[in-house]
């Protein structure tokens, strides 16, 4: 026997060429040993002749561009047999403990491939290698070899299997690996599914289509897109009557950051680095002057959201058609998108022309990403594609939490497995009402336990009875047997932002607000804007803003005039003899108002998207139905934006402890000035408002952190403005995770974590 040392390597280490990085760095020294993947990461066993620090100290300085070592563990090992020189032996099994890679965008190295004549991948629209290409999207289970992906079900023609099997090759074990011999193979179809092209022609015929106002459904690596011109007013106009989308903003995929440079859009270094990214996400940018594109693209908004292609097949139809193409979910009207050929077919047959597709299972759903790039910040809205699987490390005092499984909100659900201190969020899925989606949530949660290795000790889920992720974590419970803690929804928003910027697990406490559209509360009615005072353990509320009925319940989420009504009921009796009652005069309010004096079906909230619901009511801004999730906030705030003064004679002052609205809707109503300025002076006085009760209470409690949480706060407008007033204090919100309920199931985790060490 001959005596040797055992690396294990932790982190996001497979899937990214980091074998056959250790091989030729080993080679490179005339090291003697091997190296594996198994269920834990990367293992390398060297003979004792090598420097094992110089070793590892390499192995950190030149890691491949997707791999990221969590930590390097040495310790002994006895050879059986002297090794001769280094190898790479065949994955391993094992307790899952190593990091599932994103999607990372096509490399560099790819790219001038796909465009070179001479490479015999020119114009392969599934080229990939060690650097980039398809990862989550096709993982079955780990580790993530080949057959455990629906690469599986395509053998390696002898050119792809000798790169393959080359550790100097950059396709060395790349789990995708494939050409036009033996590779994934697109078509373009009618709404028959009848084939009317193949390969590079059915690029060029779709590109053609386009180009001729058609749109065109194609499957991408983690779902559908619909694709159409987005510079034509009327393609987009028919584009949104066939999906029911009349106002919510596209997403425009552009050739390039050349075209965005020819375009006058103003680009940083850092814009370009992002939209160039491995994530590759969707960008929301100002929009700017002379634009080609349709206002249709995003209408009554400020913003844009932008991407560039980020697969072959996006690259390739881009070179074809050279300009912006709306590039929008593979869904029907509030339907998840649809993932498989035969679900395209059926779910957008009114929608869709004509269909690109391939033959390459999507075993993973990845929407694109959304993420806002202002001045030098980055701020993620939705977190799927690119960003999903990594992990989330807990900060310290986390170290070895139970294995727990998070259920997240209904809405933007994702869910999150902790194990140790590690946490990993889930893909953004959606609105848990609707079954199909429900269903996919159900199916992802099976198949992330799958993947690692993954059994919960603990089942965490909302405190709102009747969610369906409440209603589901109890069946969970049962099941398996396990308790279900629930977690209050405001307190989980907090915990995930403090989570993020790295809060200590302890006694140390924040000043919390929580400004959301609803959430059940400690005292069982509805919140949505609310001051807490929090730490993991627990969450004490100190007041906000009071509750107002929602006549109609959850019809109130849909439709503005009904919260403006209930608003001017509780603070302004003889609203009818005032101007606001010719806005209310088209619907529908004396049944309401009786609706509200009894109570019936009009419980009361104090939410802050109710409010915003209201004041945007009041202005004229979608009154009597949003189409979409916050769109009277968004345009709200986007009409603020084009207010040229600055201060305002409105006030929410408080009143003990909350503030005060009554005083806030008589002083605004009594502003006569243009829509622009009234809708800034709403923004100024609930900045003022919540920024006194943070500091009083900070005062109180003796705090110095202010931690900004809930869906509201991506309105940048009121979060600059509250910042502003809360100085000298330190602000803190969420920047790498959403601070809506797409980053809610990492507050639950947290918060059931610490508590349960405590218990302990």
């Amino acid at each position: 026997m001959k005596n040797g040392t055992q690396l294990r390597i932790k982190g996001k280490v497979q899937g990214v060429g980091f074998r056959p990085y250790v091989w030729q760095l080993a080679h490179q020294y005339a090291l003697n040993g091997d190296v594996c993947n198994d269920g834990e990461g990367v293992l390398v066993r060297l003979l004792n002749t090598a420097d094992i620090d110089l070793f590892t100290q390499l192995l950190y300085q030149h890691c491949p561009p997707l791999a990221h070592i969590e930590s390097v563990q040495a310790q002994p090992f006895e050879w059986d047999e002297i090794p001769e020189k280094f190898t790479i032996r065949h994955s391993g099994a094992g307790r899952m403990d190593t990091q599932v890679i994103p999607d990372a965008a096509t490399c560099k190295a790819c790219r001038d491939e796909l465009f070179d004549s001479t490479n015999r991948r020119y114009h392969y629209p599934f080229a990939n290698c060690t650097h980039c290409g398809p990862r989550f999207t096709i993982i079955r289970q780990m580790p993530y070899d080949r057959p455990n992906t629906s690469m599986a079900a395509f053998p390696l023609c002898p050119e792809c299997q000798k790169e393959y099997e080359n550790p100097a090759d950059r396709r060395f074990h790349a789990q995708p690996n494939a050409c036009a011999t033996c590779g994934p193979e697109i078509q373009l179809c009618d709404k028959n599914g009848n084939i009317l092209a193949t390969h590079h022609q059915a690029l060029e015929q779709t590109a053609s289509h386009l180009l001729n106002g058609k749109i065109v459904a194609i499957k991408g690596l983690g779902g559908f897109h619909l694709a159409c011109d987005a510079t034509h007013t009327h393609v987009i106009e028919r584009l949104r009557q066939r999906k029911h989308r009349p106002s919510k903003p596209l997403a425009v995929m552009v050739p390039s950051i050349d075209w965005l440079k020819e375009q006058g859009v103003t680009l940083t270094e850092g814009l370009c680095a992002l939209l160039e990214s491995a994530a590759a996400p969707i960008v929301l940018i100002h929009k700017w002057k002379n634009s080609v594109l349709s206002e249709n693209i995003a209408p009554h908004l400020r913003e844009i959201g932008i991407m560039l292609p980020s697969n072959p097949l996006q690259h390739l139809l881009m070179e074809q058609v050279n300009k912006p193409l709306v590039m929008t979910s593979g869904n029907a009207s509030g339907k998840p998108p649809v993932l498989t050929a035969q679900a395209a077919f059926l779910d957008l047959a009114n929608i869709a022309d004509l269909w690109l597709t391939h033959n390459r299972d999507i075993v993973q759903r990845a929407d694109d990403s959304l993420v806002r790039y202002h001045g030098v910040q980055a701020e993620m809205l939705r977190r799927a594609r690119g960003y999903v699987p990594d992990a989330v490390d807990l900060p310290a005092g986390f170290e070895h939490s139970p294995s727990i499984l998070a259920l997240g909100a209904d809405l933007k659900n994702t869910f999150c497995l902790l194990r140790d201190k590690s946490a990993v969020l889930s893909q953004h899925l959606g609105d848990l009402d609707d079954v199909d989606i429900y269903q996919q949530y159900q199916q992802s949660i099976v198949l992330f336990e799958s993947i690692y290795r993954f059994k919960p000790e603990y089942i965490v889920g909302d405190m709102h009875p009747n969610y369906v992720s409440h209603r589901y974590g109890k069946v969970l419970s049962e099941q398996l047997h396990i308790p279900m803690i629930q977690v209050q929804h405001h307190h989980a928003h907090i915990a995930a932002a403090m989570i993020e910027h790295g809060i200590p697990l302890g006694d140390e406490k924040v000043i919390g607000l929580a400004l959301d559209g609803l959430g059940f509360g400690d005292d069982n009615r509805l919140w949505g804007g609310e001051c807490l005072l929090v730490d993991y353990h627990s969450s004490l509320h100190l007041g906000g803003l009071p509750p107002v009925a929602m006549p109609g319940g959850d019809l109130a989420s849909r439709q503005p005039w009904r919260n403006l009504l209930a608003h001017l009921e509780k603070y302004l009796p003889d609203w009818q003899a005032q101007p606001i009652a010719s806005v209310l005069a088209p619907f529908p309010y004396p049944v309401l108002q009786k609706a509200i004096l009894r109570g019936l079906n009009s419980p009361t909230a104090s939410s802050a998207g109710r409010l915003f619901d209201a004041v945007g009511a009041a202005l004229g801004i979608c009154p009597e139905q949003t189409s979409w999730e916050g769109e009277a906030a968004c345009q709200l705030e986007a009409l603020a934006l084009e207010s040229r003064i600055q201060q305002h004679p409105v006030t929410m002052p408080l009143v003990g402890n909350q503030l005060d609205l009554q005083t806030f809707w008589r002083e605004w109503l009594a502003y006569h000035a243009p829509r622009a300025e009234r809708a800034h002076a709403f923004h100024q006085a609930l900045a003022q408002g919540f920024a006194d009760l943070a500091i009083q209470q900070a005062k109180l409690h003796c705090i110095q952190k202010v931690v900004l949480s809930g869906g509201v706060f991506h309105n940048q407008l009121l979060r600059h403005l509250l910042i502003e007033k809360l100085q000298p204090l330190e602000v803190l919100h969420a920047r790498q995770l959403p601070m809506g309920d797409g980053g809610l199931a990492l507050g639950q985790v947290a918060i059931a974590a610490a508590i349960l060490k405590k218990n302990n």
